[in-house]
């Protein structure tokens, strides 16, 4: 089925470009690479909005909304895209894992996605879930075809750009995925030996000042909590939103590299990242390795498997104490 809106948009444009020539015109400002010299956009991490409905009815082309607020999808979402439920269709829902192979295969396969097809995907909050859906689709092999539209809802809406509120439709893929990959996933025994200098990694810690002082265990309003608060030894404290504009675009290479060098992750040695359950640490496993080429892996079991774990080590500078007040 068509969408009426990119056939709008075609008609005004004259004609749609195709998507290697529309990748050829992206502009390369974000580039991905620990040298960051690929200068070919059609590697880069990101995709921008302009670039997004120019090719809103490319035929290798899928878009996927993951965003953390239910109902947004309904309300209104990017023509052509499809919505992934987070909670449900990322993950296993009664052993706390990521979709298995199964589980993810009949997904792709849904959202009609194969190894040849660009998939975007974006959503609310500054593409905190969107991120967490690149880092299991690498699990699976799919990496360099999977981009974030840079600026996710929040910069599509702020632009006035096409809503719809139909679901679309695409022919069902007969993709096969690579057995799971375990290189980009840290686990309690890796993050605990690097809590015990057994491991010459780093830890970054993404959640916010309070959580990683122990002054809060977590936001307000979460229902995944811990017993003790605090953070893992040896980790340092660099917030996820310290990466994006104030346009929920994301910064620069050269902004980023000194963001993280200044908390002393320059890349030259692995990087655990860590948050609370792993989404917002995902975003930043996204920035620090799809977009400056460090080597990362994300830590999804974070504080809530850490903090409740026995007899392991744990720093709390705000002093705070389980049963006190």
């Amino acid at each position: 089925m068509l969408r009426q809106s990119a056939r709008l948009l075609a008609l005004v444009a004259g004609t749609l470009l195709p998507l290697s020539e529309a990748v050829a015109q992206e502009p390369a400002a974000k580039t991905a690479g620990p040298a960051a010299a690929k200068t070919d956009p059609k590697e880069s991490p990101l995709v921008s909005t302009e670039w997004l409905e120019k090719n809103l009815d490319a035929k290798k082309v899928r878009i996927v909304e993951v965003s953390v607020e239910p109902g947004v999808f309904e309300r209104g979402h990017i023509p052509g895209a499809q919505n992934v439920v987070w909670h449900t269709d990322l993950v296993e829902t009664v052993s706390r894992d990521i979709a298995g192979p199964e589980k993810f295969t009949a997904l792709v396969r849904r959202l009609g996605i194969d190894r040849d097809t660009t998939v975007v995907l974006y959503g609310d909050n500054n593409n905190w879930f969107a991120a967490w859906g690149a880092w299991v689709f690498a699990q699976y092999g799919l990496v360099d075809n999977v981009k974030l539209l840079d600026g996710g809802r929040k910069k599509w809406e702020a632009e006035k750009r096409p809503l719809d509120t139909r679901s679309a439709e695409v022919a069902a893929s007969g993709f096969t995925p690579a057995p799971a990959s375990s290189a980009l996933r840290a686990r309690f025994g890796d993050v605990l030996a690097v809590a015990k200098k057994e491991r010459d990694e780093q830890i970054l810690d993404i959640r916010s000042p309070d959580e990683f002082s122990g002054k809060i265990i977590a936001p307000a309003g979460v229902q995944e909590l811990a017993i003790r608060a605090g953070h893992i030894p040896g980790s340092v404290n660099v917030p996820w939103g310290k990466a994006v504009n104030a346009d929920g675009t994301i910064k620069s290479p050269a902004e980023l590299k000194a963001l993280y060098a200044a908390a002393g992750i320059d890349g030259t040695k692995p990087i655990i990242t860590s948050c609370r359950i792993g989404e917002r640490s995902s975003h930043s496993w996204f920035v620090l390795s799809r977009i400056l080429g460090y080597q990362a892996r994300n830590y999804d079991g974070s504080w809530t498997e850490y903090g409740n774990a026995v007899g392991v080590p744990v720093v709390n500078l705000a002093g705070t104490v389980w049963g006190g007040k």
